[in-house]
């Protein structure tokens, strides 16, 4: 249901602040998703960590995707929300080894290897425990995603993935390692991906690397080509479904590939990120000398995006649809940063204590980030189905 429709009073019997969730946009999202994916033959795995929300999870599960994790307790919660181990990817630079044996006893479908000392380290620990492991190189293919600095993955700068100067070795080092098999090659260049043109680029460079590969008699099955999908976070209910079908045909179009070969992708925030919004209440108004501030009873706690990266979010006033004088305010939070701040000279309509405001497009990186800083309450969130 969308949120501008429930009756405010509904809403105001909830505690703020709460997340809320639109569990019909989410279906509607993932089935739009996974339509444009199976009918080209491509394969999802859902970044779990976007949203881990219980029944976000299982909604997830029921449509048919995998999961893309990055430590052991996604791995586990994946395992336990039904995800089955042979559609499971395990990514990061930092894996322990106690995340690896983890991983190892599920015999999930492929890690996602990012150096060549984690090769080793991986070969060993499946020799200890009697088994052998998928393995997928990650490599940076150097393709800038014209996005914040803070989620670019793919340049060479950046900590991700096995150096380009490293590929000779390490597919020596493949050779050598009796409890591996190489399974693919993976990639990613970075997060909140709007320009369709960097997943041209993109695909570029994946063929040039699988024809590197297999030059040197190397077989490739399974290409993971990440995620990156973007969103758009100012018009939340004018696009509320990315455009799966365009982003789907540019693989499918400039990706070269054999019928044999696999094509693996890993979304998170755009199957998750429009359903969410952060629903807050006006503590206080506040007129400051240059700025007029609405005060609300939720911070960077309960979402850190504005804070971190500097992220916009649309923000709303929910209620009433008269037209009413408004106001430039500075959106902040009760926590005790400066940095607690949702957006500065946000036009509103007057707002009063006990209105309630609407932070939207909070589906993805909002509950899984928040904190309990200042010994604040464990987050809450309402569902659609339940107003």
């Amino acid at each position: 249901m969308n949120i501008h429709k429930i009756d405010l009073n509904r809403l105001k019997e909830f505690e703020t602040p709460f997340y809320y969730y639109d569990l019909d946009l989410l279906d509607e999202t993932l089935s739009r998703a996974k339509a444009s994916a199976d009918k080209r033959g491509f394969h999802v795995h859902y970044a779990l960590k976007a949203n881990f929300n219980a029944r976000v999870l299982n909604l997830i599960q029921s449509k048919g995707f995998g999961a893309d994790c990055v430590s052991g307790n996604e791995v586990q919660k994946s395992i336990d929300s039904g995800f089955p181990a042979s559609q499971i990817t395990f990514a990061g630079v930092g894996k322990s080894d106690k995340e690896i044996e983890l991983a190892l006893n599920h015999q999930i479908f492929a890690f996602n290897v990012e150096s060549i000392q984690e090769l080793l380290v991986i070969n060993e620990l499946a020799g200890k425990n009697n088994v052998k492991a998928q393995v997928s190189l990650r490599i940076n293919p150097n393709v800038d995603a014209h996005t914040h600095h803070y989620i670019t993955t793919g340049l060479d700068e950046n900590k991700f993935g096995v150096p380009n100067s490293e590929l000779e070795k390490a597919a020596s080092v493949l050779r050598e390692c009796e409890n591996l098999e190489l399974l693919g090659l993976h990639f990613h260049v970075g997060s909140q991906i709007t320009d369709i043109n960097v997943f041209k680029s993109l695909c570029v460079k994946v063929n040039e690397w699988k024809s590197w590969f297999e030059e040197r008699g190397t077989t490739i099955k399974v290409l993971n080509v990440g995620g990156g999908l973007g969103v758009d976070y100012h018009n939340p209910d004018g696009n509320p479904i990315a455009d799966f079908e365009a982003y789907f045909e540019v693989f499918d179009k400039f990706l070269e590939r054999t019928p044999q070969q696999e094509v693996h992708f890993e979304l998170g925030r755009a199957l998750v990120a429009q359903f969410g919004s952060l629903i807050s209440k006006v503590l206080y108004t506040k007129s400051g000398v240059k700025k007029n501030f609405l005060i609300l009873d939720a911070g960077m706690t309960e979402l850190m995006r504005p804070a971190l990266y500097q992220a916009y979010h649309k923000i709303e006033k929910l209620g009433s649809t008269e037209i009413k004088e408004e106001v430039n305010y500075d959106v902040v939070g009760p926590i005790c940063e400066s940095s607690d701040c949702f957006g500065k000279e946000v036009e509103l309509p007057i707002s009063e204590r006990g209105d309630l405001i609407a932070i939207r497009t909070a589906g993805a990186y909002g509950e899984v980030m928040a904190s309990r800083y200042n010994l604040r309450e464990e987050i809450r969130f309402v569902y659609s189905d339940e107003v």
